[in-house]
């Protein structure tokens, strides 16, 4: 099975940030040397999952079958849509609903009103916790001890001049989060992106995902992200009840 286990890491160094790398780089992100790089690459171009120009390697859209089949296994996505669908008509405004996967959020459902953010969102898309409002939410529902530790699995990078990267300092703010029930991002992941979010809890009170709205900076104020928040709690109730 170590030959699939790298396989994986070499798939999961591509990202939205680097969607075409060469060996070398693929290397660096995944871990492994540059030889056990090259054969990953090469069988997954193989196998039709990768394009190979002769010095760079992009995923082909083939990749998408190996997380559609997970994501049309799993109720959230079918019972969260329609809701999310109808919070983003009547507000206007793009939603997502993501769950926590180690360090990162994993976008399950989205209901897109207009583009803010420079990279596409779609199922399947990441970013990481430390920065997102969904992110801080699903943190929030963790030990405090578990929630530092995840955070120490990614570099705290600062994608724009207001991002927190102190630990301490986002621990303090998924502390609050924790105890007011909702987040408020001012563009920590991306200039000209704020974000509220809230978590969505099943009958037995867990959090299961978070679902967040995000609006564009130059319209909005941080103030009127609250002006989102009772929609979205009238979301959050609905969906308790369905939520297992």
């Amino acid at each position: 099975m170590g030959g699939l286990a790298k396989g994986l890491s070499v798939i999961e160094a591509f990202t939205a940030d680097k969607p075409r790398q060469s060996i070398a780089e693929v290397s660096v992100a995944s871990g492994l040397d540059r030889a056990t790089t090259r054969r990953c690459l090469l069988t997954l171009a193989h196998l039709g999952y990768a394009d190979y120009d002769g010095k760079y390697f992009t995923l082909t859209p083939r990749i998408l079958r190996l997380g559609t089949a997970c994501l049309a296994t799993m109720p959230l996505p079918q019972l969260v849509q329609p809701l999310l669908d109808a919070l983003s008509d009547r507000l206007g405004e793009s939603s997502s609903v993501s769950i926590l996967d180690g360090a990162e959020i994993v976008y399950v459902a989205r209901a897109a009103q207009r583009k803010v953010m420079s990279i596409g969102l779609m199922p399947g898309s990441r970013l990481p916790a430390y920065c997102t409002s969904m992110g801080r939410v699903l943190l929030a529902a963790l030990p405090p001890e578990d929630a530092t530790d995840r955070l120490g699995r990614l570099p705290l990078i600062a994608r724009t001049r207001f991002t927190r990267t102190d630990v301490d300092a986002i621990m303090s703010e998924v502390a609050a989060v924790r105890n007011q029930g909702y987040c408020l991002i001012d563009q920590e992941v991306e200039i000209g992106l704020r974000s509220i979010a809230v978590p969505l809890v099943n009958a037995r009170g867990k959090t299961v995902a978070a679902m967040n709205v995000g609006l564009p900076a130059t319209q909005n104020s941080v103030s009127d992200l609250l002006d989102y928040l009772a929609p979205m709690l009238s979301v959050q109730t609905e969906l308790k009840a369905l939520l297992a």
